[in-house]
């Protein structure tokens, strides 16, 4: 393809999606769902603004997950957040899994989606963790290429997540955060910045938050993931089992005062506190937005 046609391809894919991701809705403050806190969710439904789920919970339901993905519908704009799909993985998606998810995608019909940039799979076996990518070319271009397989099945726009990793794969030909921009722009996906992952890369890596933030393409930011995490052995673990720290406080008044960000979740799995210590989180970071002009 000569280069003047491929910089006018570049350009209308650009202008395609910085129009999409403008028009997304504004979905405000909500919570990553787990079924211990479903009834007082129900008690507390007006301190919480959407759901997130978790797909996989719900591609083989059962009669009684199906009931519940229904109610929980009835009450709440709900994400679905995939965990397995493995974008990152040289031998391509499974196309078996990749079905069901597009079936529970079209079934839920949300404004977006979102999955990790990392793989979960390889030569056939499912990992069981989000593993980190290489920063190279040819694993941008691995997620790029599984990306556009998934636009087959998926035309629903996805958001893509930053991972938390306890290693560092070797013959990186660029910086993590040059990596993320890389994967997103050649990808046409918006970024789901996981902003205490971010502090916890940061605290165990070394490296300064602010730079990283100004490597990215922040105008495709569309939503935030927060909690907190634990120390172990002077390793800082992303366990998503304690109260959100101070400094991801101050990352997320930094985020959201330069970026018009969509939608924030509060993702906690481990150490489950009172209900009333979530609400009372979720309504720290709504006072974070009005402060900063989102939503009112």
């Amino acid at each position: 393809m000569r280069w003047w046609l491929r910089w006018w391809l570049w350009r209308w894919l650009w202008r395609r999606l910085e129009a999409m991701l403008s028009h997304l809705p504004s979905l405000g403050v909500g919570l990553g769902f787990r079924e211990p806190f479903k009834s007082d969710l129900f008690l507390n439904r007006q301190q919480v603004d959407f759901l997130e789920i978790v797909a996989e919970h719900y591609l083989d339901a059962s009669w009684q997950k199906q009931q519940e993905l229904e109610l929980l519908a009835a009450h709440f704009p709900i994400i679905p957040h995939a965990i397995n799909l493995s974008l990152g993985s040289a031998e391509g998606l499974d196309t078996d899994y990749l079905r069901k998810l597009a079936v529970l995608i079209k079934q839920l019909n949300p404004p977006w989606w979102s999955e990790h940039i990392c793989f979960t799979k390889a030569g056939g076996v499912d990992i069981g963790h989000l593993s980190p990518l290489p920063y190279t070319q040819e694993a941008v271009e691995v997620v790029r290429r599984n990306i556009a397989e998934v636009r087959r099945w998926v035309d629903v726009p996805l958001i893509l997540e930053n991972i938390t990793y306890m290693v560092t794969l070797p013959g990186a030909e660029m910086t993590e955060a040059q990596f993320l921009a890389e994967v997103v722009e050649r990808s046409d996906c918006g970024l789901l910045l996981d902003i205490t992952n971010l502090h916890t890369n940061a605290v165990n890596y070394g490296y300064d938050v602010h730079e990283f933030l100004q490597q990215l393409p922040c105008d495709r930011i569309v939503q935030l993931h927060f909690v907190g995490g634990h120390w172990h052995d002077g390793v800082l673990i992303d366990s998503h089992s304690q109260s959100t720290p101070v400094e991801v406080w101050q990352l997320m008044e930094e985020v959201v005062a330069h970026v018009p960000v969509k939608g924030i979740i509060l993702e906690r799995d481990e150490n489950l506190p009172p209900f009333a210590e979530l609400t009372k989180e979720l309504q720290k970071a709504r006072e974070i937005s009005r402060s900063n002009g989102r939503w009112g």
